[in-house]
């Protein structure tokens, strides 16, 4: 991932939006990360990995219920609590 300075990124910027096309852009302000700049497209891809990843965790969650592998929520917290 190639990485520019905010100054940089701004004083380029038709450059670093074509880069992006490429492969991400970290920019640095201060020399501190604080944005990645991507292609439409790697981001659509990471949104639907999230939004799989989301649609399985639910999946598994409703056949948890469905079996009754459920736990009572204030215990749960009770025991949590207990443990500090």
């Amino acid at each position: 991932m190639q990485t520019l300075s905010a100054k940089e990124a701004k004083t380029h910027f038709g450059q670093m939006i074509l880069k992006s096309q490429r492969e991400p852009v970290r920019i640095d302000k201060n020399g501190k990360p604080v944005a990645v700049v991507m292609s439409i497209e790697a981001y659509d891809q990471i949104e639907a990995c999230k939004a799989q990843q989301l649609k399985e965790q639910i999946d598994r969650s409703v056949k948890a219920i469905e079996a009754g592998d459920t736990v009572d929520g204030r215990m749960f917290m009770k025991e949590l609590l207990a443990d500090r």
